[in-house]
């Protein structure tokens, strides 16, 4: 290797070196830096703004490292090792930012104890271990999660037992290891392997969120990339079986899935509608053994939610410059049913943008978190689209300071 082929190395390696600055911050600060009701970091500014600093700053040195390596690549290796001591590094942090982790434990803790979390109200047992960790703002909404991931949830409780950082650490875990699939997905699906790597794991955002966070969404969008690396090679039904628990562990998937399904169509391409089938009966079963048919009702909360807005929100935005909410929210729609025709009819003509389509959800969503930013970046990054890729890293900056300040 070329000692020019190894420049980008070092930016992203200093990032890596900020991003201990934020693990550290939050031992420091002490439990301002753990979620809060809120679901802010609250408390003292200067470790709040510290930490806050150390992520901008990774955040920058990655951009950096990014447009060093367009010029001069190091090695596959080399990338993957940094990439995945970035995204393992905030697991030496508390849990950061959001209390969704222990809302999935909340969740899971209530079907573990015999109750179910698609008709009971959290707000009804106030001696599960994780009530007084979870958000407050969730205490009275049933699970809005696939019956996949809310399984998966009911073991982690059953596993963690009253244990919050065994539960945090856990949902972290899965997070973390969420993005190092993520990471090695896009490469072996890229082109330009070595940036597809970079551009996914050495993102500090993702780190933080993940890793640090412990959300769900890089699990999810893992099996979404697993289902595309298998179906290239040829691996129909797992493909298909990939897709099924990816939509039940979240239902967002179901939008990449539908163009995909537009373009097979269109192109005569072979499909594992077996696989899918297989997988999502299995899922079901399981699902109305333990929670009956109320696991159906989790598009009840979730279209309720998706009727508020967060303020980083683009919709939300809008608002702020006077236009009235229904408005936004129609011009939302709007923009997003126009977005997905035009993404429908390239699909049908052979060619699928899911990138695109992450960054077209990401745009016109009332409800608009940080980590959500992962449902464009890796598909961008996967399918080598440079357009996506810049929509969706300035996502990424622009959603740096949520949830912090």
């Amino acid at each position: 290797m070329a000692r020019s082929d190894g420049l980008a190395l070092v930016p992203a390696s200093l990032a890596l070196v900020l991003l201990a600055g934020c693990v550290a911050a939050a031992w420091l600060g002490g439990p301002p830096l753990v979620p809060s009701d809120a679901g802010r970091a609250g408390g003292r500014d200067d470790w709040v703004w510290v930490f806050l600093g150390c992520l901008v700053g990774a955040f920058a040195l990655y951009l950096a490292a990014l447009a060093v390596l367009r010029r001069a690549q190091p090695s596959l290796v080399a990338v993957a090792a940094l990439a995945a001591a970035i995204q393992l590094a905030p697991l030496a942090a508390p849990l950061l930012l959001s209390t969704d982790a222990w809302t999935y434990w909340e969740y899971g803790e209530i079907a573990a104890g015999e109750g179910n979390p698609y008709r009971d109200l959290p707000s009804e047992y106030p001696g599960n271990p994780a009530y007084d960790h979870a958000g407050f703002a969730w205490r009275d909404t049933t699970s809005v999660y696939g019956p996949a991931f809310t399984l998966g949830s009911e073991l982690v409780a059953r596993a963690v037992g009253s244990n919050p950082d065994a539960a945090a650490w856990t949902f972290k875990l899965l997070g973390g290891l969420g993005m190092l699939a993520l990471t090695g997905l896009a490469a072996l699906l890229a082109r330009d392997r070595v940036l597809a790597a970079a551009l996914v794991g050495w993102n500090p955002l993702f780190a933080i969120h993940f890793a640090g966070g412990g959300h769900n969404d890089s699990v999810m969008l893992a099996l979404v990339l697993g289902a595309l690396t298998l179906a290239a090679s040829r691996r129909r039904g797992a493909a298909g079986a990939a897709w099924a628990l990816a939509i039940l562990v979240k239902w967002i998937p179901l939008a990449f899935f539908a163009l995909r399904a537009l373009e097979a169509r269109s192109s005569g391409r072979r499909v594992g509608h077996l696989g899918f089938a297989l997988a999502a009966a299995l899922v079901a079963a399981l699902a109305c053994w333990r929670y009956g048919l109320d696991w159906l009702r989790a598009f009840g909360p979730l279209a309720r939610n998706a009727e508020g807005q967060t303020s980083y929100a683009l919709p939300h935005r809008l608002e702020q410059l006077g236009l009235p909410r229904n408005l936004t929210l129609a011009l939302a729609a709007a923009v997003l049913a126009y977005g997905l025709v035009v993404l429908a009819r390239e699909a049908m003509r052979g060619r699928v943008r899911l990138g695109r389509a992450g960054c077209l959800l990401l745009a016109t969503t009332p409800w608009l978190a940080p980590w959500y930013a992962v449902w464009a970046l890796p598909l961008a990054a996967a399918e080598g689209d440079r357009k996506a890729q810049l929509v969706a890293l300035g996502f990424c900056a622009y959603l740096l300071p949520q949830t912090i300040l």
